[in-house]
């Protein structure tokens, strides 16, 4: 890549390179595995105050992926993984990698009906789920090609008497363990017991390889798998890896807070892979809702970064723990999953002394292709800058060019993260891909010396706190009421969570009430898909060929 097709090199952060060697390593195991040994002595991943080094990760992640192989699952088979932020996490994943497994991350508060759709369309044949979330596997396992389940606890790794403690009050006091039967489900521990003492065959993978399917409703439509090779998701590590730099330490002491679930995308490449690779140690967030966890988490490590969505820092700078803490140790804060608002990243820098640095990408990006510096050059109300090795672009789709400066367009992404396409969904993927060109459906400018900024979107998807909502989702589900005629789903503005589901409604049966429809949606659609609103109409918009229009029920 020639410094005449990035004329905005100059604006680059000091040290960091125009390109980053994305042959380095051929696998992401690979390149996790050179971590491993490089940082072995040192503490890998944190969680309610129990650490795992380096070297046990490598040692427990070899025995879960042998526990694989010993039950028969071989290389290319697709593996979920559901659960929040655990120990047993990192362990599976890296497992999965070294079995030549392919890792499907699976949002464990998916209902049974988005788990089965998510499932079959996988090809999944072995789950890894908190128990929290086992009974909803119980409904719709029959209906699926899962033979081999491991089920495991909150409280699992914590240590026999944390542990103990953890899984007594989550089961019977807070009650969020519902009773389930998984005939020939075995445990995490006992998978690792087991796995120990089966060998792990050496796996050699090959670039092209697919080895994770992150599902996304794309631009339009049903949830789809992003098919992300091991040559996307080494780049984007090492993209993210060489941005880092500008102020962590490679296998410096300071840490990094993980409050985001690493099956998100977001978490999974920066916090799960890019950090750990980087030979930093990642304090993982089981619940960050619960604001108390991340304060008690400052208050014990010495944070030197963070990853979030606009939505927690919100709530974080109105938090009065948080803002009586010391943040002298903080020097990376990362916004990304959503926009972020300029109120709240001043009112961060203000608080923390530390800029918070936007970030933009998609699933299909692996995800990150822009950044912001992380320190005081960055522009609020701009998505940044390129990362290394990627090609951004405007385009101008009624006159077929490169948009010119300032001039609104498509974003459009080219570089080494970008997907192979979408799983079994060649027509879809060639909408989403030309030439090469990654084409997000977001509309946006760039300034002259190259800073990007979102203006508007394309796409009708929804934003609700960094999670896609995807329409004809939620319309599919709410038009399958008995009492609902029409129906139609839009985004509306939210200080909360930047974007909430608003859903307007033509009753088929006059007697149907807002609350029938909301606890009918939340009966079949994850919490953040729920509608907050529901509005009742005699017609809706439509075209002359009868297609409901959304757009113009935003505009209203």
């Amino acid at each position: 890549m020639s410094a005449d097709q990035r004329p905005w090199l100059a604006q680059y952060p000091s040290g960091i390179p125009a390109n980053v060697d994305t042959e380095a390593f051929t696998t992401l195991k690979d390149l996790v595995q050179e971590a491993m040994q490089k940082f072995a002595k040192k503490p890998a991943f944190i969680c309610m105050g129990k650490q795992m080094t380096y070297a046990e990760l490598d040692r427990q992640s070899t025995a879960f992926g042998a526990y694989l192989h010993y039950r028969g699952l071989q290389p290319g088979d697709r593996v979920a993984l559901m659960m929040p932020n655990l120990l047993q996490y990192p362990i599976a994943l890296f497992g999965l990698l070294k079995a030549g497994l392919v890792i499907v991350n699976t949002n464990p508060l998916y209902t049974p009906r988005e788990m089965k759709h998510q499932f079959n369309d996988a090809e999944v044949t072995a789950v890894v789920i908190c128990e929290n979330f086992a009974s909803s596997l119980e409904e719709i396992i029959g209906d699926t090609k899962v033979k081999t389940v491991i089920t495991t606890s909150i409280g699992e790794l914590l240590g026999a008497i944390k542990g103990g403690i953890t899984n007594f009050v989550v089961r019977n006091v807070k009650k969020m363990v519902p009773k389930y039967n998984l005939p020939g489900a075995v445990t995490f521990k006992k998978a690792l017991t087991e796995g120990a003492g089966h060998p792990l065959p050496e796996f050699t993978g090959k670039k092209d390889d697919t080895i994770a399917l992150q599902y996304t409703g794309g631009t339009t439509g049903v949830s789809k798998g992003a098919m992300l090779t091991n040559g996307n998701l080494v780049a984007n590590a090492l993209q993210s890896k060489a941005w880092m730099t500008q102020k962590l330490e490679e296998g410096g002491n300071k840490r990094m807070l993980c409050p985001l679930p690493m099956y998100h995308i977001f978490a999974f490449t920066v916090n799960a892979v890019a950090i750990f690779a980087h030979g930093v140690c990642n304090v993982l967030i089981t619940n960050p809702r619960d604001l108390s966890t991340i304060v008690d988490a400052f208050k014990d490590n010495k944070i030197g970064g963070m990853t979030g969505v606009n939505t927690l820092f919100n709530g974080l700078i109105n938090h009065g723990p948080f803002k009586a803490l010391d943040f002298r140790h903080l020097e990376i804060t990362v916004g990304g999953g959503m926009a972020v608002q300029r109120p709240v990243a001043e009112a961060w820098q203000k608080l923390t002394g530390v800029p918070l640095s936007e970030g933009y990408g998609l699933t299909e990006s692996s995800p990150s292709a822009c950044m912001n510096p992380l320190n005081e050059n960055l522009r609020i109300g701009t998505i940044g800058v390129p990362l290394p090795s990627t090609l951004m672009r405007v385009w101008n789709e009624e006159e077929n060019r490169v948009a010119t400066a300032e001039e609104r367009g498509e974003i459009q992404i080219k570089g080494p993260q970008v997907m192979k396409g979408y799983l079994n969904r060649p027509a879809e993927t060639a909408e989403v891909m030309m030439d090469g060109w990654l084409r997000t459906g977001d509309i946006g400018m760039m300034s002259e010396d190259g800073f990007f900024r979102i203006v508007d979107r394309k796409k009708d998807m929804i934003l609700v706190s960094g999670f896609n909502v995807f329409p004809n989702e939620v319309e599919d589900v709410i038009a399958a009421h008995p009492k609902v005629l029409e129906v139609a789903a839009i985004g509306i503005p939210s200080e909360k969570s930047g974007e909430v589901v608003k859903v307007f409604v033509v009753k088929k049966d006059k007697s149907l009430t807002e609350a029938e429809v909301i606890e009918y949606a939340r009966e079949n659609l994850t919490g953040y898909k729920v509608p907050k609103t529901v509005e009742f109409r005699e017609d809706l918009p439509k075209s002359n060929v009868g297609k409901i229009i959304r757009r113009h029920l935003r505009e209203e």
